[in-house]
């Protein structure tokens, strides 16, 4: 065989396989290769194409070589991949690689292929939703979020207190003891925006005042260069604004939204939160059972994808360069279950042809349109865009699986 698999090696995702390419196949190459190389290169004397095999074969070895070793390891990797019925996951690396004049070429391969789920058991559990509460003390607190959004900030002339917003200028001495530059900086006392040592000097100032005093940096601070250092600070108290709330009434609930009434609004309030509470109960049902699934299913995952995805959601949180790998141990179990249960979903997807078509797509785009009142086409337009079709998509899919699953075990209300 020209082309011949020597050994194979599995270790869960991986494989490992032993190719080795006969000696006629590596010679072919190579007068291919040499053929194109001497229809590529000028030599003095020689007409394009025209020059001895001989002469080109001498003059350009290295570049003859690597262009046929590339040749080979691309038709012996696609050889590879269609006898063995691969499904790589990963870019596959060629290791240990012996490639002589008159010999065979011999390489070990190793890849990720996508695991195959047998998912034996989908039936039979027991899980508990539970009951969704929404209380006249959670109403109350969102009526005050927005109350509070809708606040205005009045400047005073008085020292700043827990909940006023400052506007200073705060300069930190450098290794010298210089005091440097001040920098602005708008923030809410006692919002944690800055170290409370801080905020207390910011306390003691009026809006024109300025002061210099030494700061201790806290010990949890989260540069530990910096935890524990006393440093001289310069604040320059340029503003203070004091927080003044409207009136909790139906003037208020007007400029909230499309709202007659205060009344109007805590209905609307307490509806919006009971349909958050039942979506919630709804998750923590499916979470329960894909735990059990999980658990009663054992099945291997490519290492490359958790990777990926704890990239995905380093990239996403904006984590520091220096703190990834503090973030990816600390990640790994999530990461590594999210791509368990989005392999659990795309399998019973296909096999029990739940997945979303684009004509239910259009369909769930056709009725967000008409909730919003909107011409479906420029919403679909909209989302394309964005790039959220493929959630939407995904989305449809996701409450299919999650149907039939439930529809084959048993939910309990708490």
């Amino acid at each position: 065989m020209a082309i011949e698999v020597l050994s194979r090696t599995s270790k869960g995702v991986e494989r490992r396989l032993q190719i080795s390419v006969s000696p006629d196949r590596v010679a072919d190459a190579r007068e291919r290769a040499t053929r194109r190389v001497a229809q590529q290169v000028r030599l003095p004397g020689f007409r394009p194409g025209k020059a001895p095999a001989a002469v080109i074969r001498k003059k350009f070895a290295t570049e003859i070589q690597q262009e046929a070793l590339d040749a080979l390891m691309r038709e012996a990797y696609q050889s590879v991949i269609e006898t063995e019925h691969l499904e790589p996951v990963t870019q596959p690396h060629a290791h240990d690689v012996k490639y002589a004049e008159g010999e065979a070429l011999t390489f070990e391969l190793h890849c990720e292929v996508k695991p195959v789920l047998e998912l034996a058991r989908l039936a039979g559990f027991r899980v508990t939703r539970p009951a969704p509460k929404v209380t006249d003390a959670m109403v109350d607190e969102q009526i005050a979020h927005l109350r509070d959004q809708r606040a205005a900030w009045t400047p005073i002339d008085e020292k700043p207190r827990e909940g006023d917003m400052v506007t200073a200028l705060l300069g930190i001495a450098a290794e010298d003891g210089v005091v440097a530059e001040g920098k602005e900086y708008r923030l809410v006392i006692g919002g944690g925006q800055a170290i409370a040592a801080v905020e207390e000097v910011m306390m003691d100032l009026q809006a024109g005042t300025t002061v210099e005093r030494v700061v201790r940096w806290p010990n949890d601070f989260p540069d530990e260069a910096q935890r524990g250092k006393s440093k001289t600070v310069r604040v320059t108290m340029k503003e203070v604004k004091r927080k003044s709330l409207p009136a909790l009434d139906d003037a208020l609930a007007r400029e909230l939204g499309d709202f007659d009434s205060l009344e109007a609004l805590t209905k609307a309030v307490r509806e919006d939160l009971e349909a958050a509470a039942v979506r919630e109960a709804d998750g923590a049902v499916r979470g329960a059972l894909m735990d059990e699934i999980l658990s009663a299913n054992a099945f291997d995952v490519p290492p490359s994808w958790v990777r990926s995805l704890i990239g995905a959601y380093a990239e996403a949180y904006q984590v520091p360069e220096g703190e990834r790998e503090k973030f990816a141990g600390e990640f790994a179990q999530m990461a590594e279950r999210q791509v368990r249960r989005d392999l659990v979903v795309e399998t019973i997807a296909t096999r029990e042809k739940l997945a979303a078509t684009e004509k239910d797509v259009d369909d769930k785009v056709a009725e967000m349109a008409a909730k919003r009142g909107a011409d479906a086409g420029q919403v679909y337009t909209t989302l394309q865009k964005a790039g959220r079709l493929r959630e939407i998509e995904r989305g449809i899919t996701e409450d299919r699986v999650f149907g039939w699953l439930l529809s084959r075990s048993t939910v309990e209300q708490a």
